[in-house]
């Protein structure tokens, strides 16, 4: 089964009052390249998060965003920090002293510092609280986009397997024309032959016969053929393959089928056989531009 490394997927929790948004976004790359956006009191399980994720994916260019924020219908308890208010409280009497200000200081200033607010559990608490609820919603979105990975690879699945039917087809044709044109190749050589030995020169028609013959050998693509067909066999075999490395395993075999393509050319001398090696040239040049979107 194939799976393109473009997709996308997303995932939303509530919980405990609070808010987490997962979302991925994968585009082909040669390697799978992993980046991830996590909030700054989850910093500690950036690695982690990095590796839920390349333990799903082979290949491609993964951004993570994680967005957390607390839920407008719920509020997280949060408590006076009373060592911390009046230490910011003699901190600013020092100052209004030191600058001479005679106004005193007031609530207004004290609400400055953020620091004078603490949740009712400890930051370490907290990240793990928050962690147990974006971890969940994380692998809900990789489920998600390896869901949207793989319908798009069904999809590039049915193009291959359609052009490589079309590519069948036109060996077959190939090789109905080879056989006729060995013939008149044979026909054309001993006519040459006949042409210029005439009746006043003798020749051995033995030796005549074995030059034929290896000069339609040089000329005949059954072997070509042969190969070509059997490149094609493995290549929709490996459309359905569960195993990783589908993508580099496909890329081989196009190469190998585009090695024998260049072959049947360059042995061809007929030119409608090249003609249609052209056009199977040009369906396996499309067959490589979308396996570059293969994992």
């Amino acid at each position: 089964m194939l799976e393109s490394m473009t997709g996308y997927g997303s995932a939303e929790r509530i919980e405990n009052g609070i808010r987490v948004l997962a979302e991925l976004r994968s585009v082909n790359n040669r390697f799978a390249e992993i980046s991830v956006k996590l909030p700054r009191q989850l910093s500690n399980y950036e690695l982690e998060a990095r590796e839920q994720v390349r333990s799903r994916f082979q290949r491609g260019k993964i951004s993570v965003f994680i967005q957390v924020q607390a839920d407008r219908d719920m509020q997280i308890p949060v408590v006076v920090n009373p060592s911390k208010v009046q230490a910011y409280r003699e901190l600013l009497e020092t100052v209004r002293s030191e600058a001479g200000i005679e106004s005193p200081v007031s609530l207004e200033h004290l609400l400055r510092f953020s620091e004078i607010f603490d949740t009712e559990s400890s930051a370490a608490d907290n990240s793990e609280l928050l962690w147990s609820i974006v971890k969940p919603a994380l692998l809900e979105a990789v489920e998600a986009m390896k869901v949207m990975r793989r319908k798009e690879g069904d999809e590039l699945s049915l193009d291959f397997a359609g052009r490589i039917a079309g590519i069948e087809t036109t060996l077959a044709g190939i090789a109905r024309l080879a056989l006729d044109n060995l013939e008149q190749i044979r026909k054309r050589l001993a006519a040459k032959v006949e042409s210029v030995a005439g009746k006043d020169i003798a020749y051995s028609r033995d030796r005549l016969e074995i030059e034929l013959v290896l000069a339609a050998d040089k000329l005949d693509i059954t072997e070509e053929l042969t190969r070509f067909a059997s490149h094609n066999k493995f290549f929709l075999e490996e459309l359905h393959n569960d195993e990783s490395g589908t993508g580099r395993k496909l890329n081989f075999l196009l190469q190998e089928q585009l090695r024998e393509a260049n072959t049947i050319a360059s042995k061809s001398q007929n030119a409608e056989i090249s003609q249609q090696i052209v056009h199977v040239k040009e369906e396996l040049e499309k067959i490589r531009e979308q396996l570059q979107n293969i994992e």
